[in-house]
């Protein structure tokens, strides 16, 4: 089975050699088969790119990833090869690489897929973040740090095939070893500090976020506290009231009990001097 995908992959790159050499896929050429990319079949193009992206950072033998993303390309009506697609791909990410150095407010004129390829490495990183997390992230933190900077732009780039243009054909190699080794560890410095940009912009939001958090609860136990005072306030104003009527009741059934005891001395008194008065006459 290996053996078969292999034949395949051969195949399939020798015929975009062949179309490359017949200078069908030029970019920019007398031949308008291949038209350049316009903004919206790039903007599709790249939402494809970053569905494949996980899949791109497990292998890297990635031929038929590209080939995948052409098919994909191809359901959305564009006629783009695997070549032509990797090449794009390559060309958005040196062109990103590039704005590092450029100001905020310009980068958008300059580049204006900054944002979708700034998405798709964000939450590359997320991935090579959580992925390190859950497997107990050996190693020391510069080492660590060090290669997941490399891995964020180079990864799905280790291929063996040689350079291409966007239009198919093939480009001569220029770099040397010691430029590349250069280059690469130019960009794992720029990523790193990326990644602490990022992490240091992540910790804030979470302080943000925190603050609020804070403040609302505070504000919450604010209002608890001012709604528990009013109650007691409303509790023990009406265990006031309760023991004034209590005392007014009991200072009116006193005058009561009064009142009784003086009509019962009066009513003996009177009786004692009837007796009295009925009794001389007998006499």
């Amino acid at each position: 089975m290996d053996h078969g995908h292999h034949h395949h992959q051969h195949h399939l790159h020798h015929q975009y050699s062949v179309s490359a050499a017949a200078g069908l896929n030029i970019e920019g050429g007398s031949d308008n088969r291949f038209p350049q990319w316009s903004i919206q079949e790039t903007q599709d193009f790249l939402l494809i790119r970053a569905e494949f992206d996980p899949a791109f950072m497990e292998t890297k033998r990635n031929k038929l990833l590209w080939e995948l993303i052409s098919t994909r390309m191809r359901e959305k009506g564009y006629n783009r090869s695997a070549e032509q697609c990797k090449c794009k791909w390559k060309n958005l990410v040196t062109r990103f690489k590039g704005c590092e150095s450029m100001e905020a407010e310009g980068i958008s004129q300059q580049f204006p897929f900054y944002n979708e390829l700034q998405t798709i490495f964000t939450a590359r990183m997320q991935r090579m973040l959580w992925n390190e997390a859950e497997g107990g992230g050996g190693g020391s933190a510069a080492t660590s740090s060090k290669k997941k900077a490399t891995a964020q732009f180079s990864s799905d780039d280790d291929d063996e095939n040689d350079d291409i243009s966007e239009g198919g054909a093939p480009k001569k190699k220029r770099k040397s070893k010691s430029t590349t080794t250069t280059n690469t560890t130019t960009n794992s410095n720029k990523v790193i500090n990326g990644v602490r940009e990022i992490m240091d912009d992540f910790m804030k939001q979470q302080m943000e976020i925190e603050m609020q958090w804070m403040k609302a609860y505070e504000k919450r136990e604010e209002e608890r506290r001012v709604k528990e005072m009013e109650w007691r306030q409303r509790m023990e104003a009406l265990e006031n009231e309760r023991l004034m009527m209590e005392r007014r009741w009991r200072e009116r059934d006193e005058q009561r009990k009064i009142r009784d005891e003086q009509r019962a001395e009066k009513r003996d008194a009177l009786i004692t001097l009837l007796l009295n008065k009925l009794q001389r006459e007998d006499n």
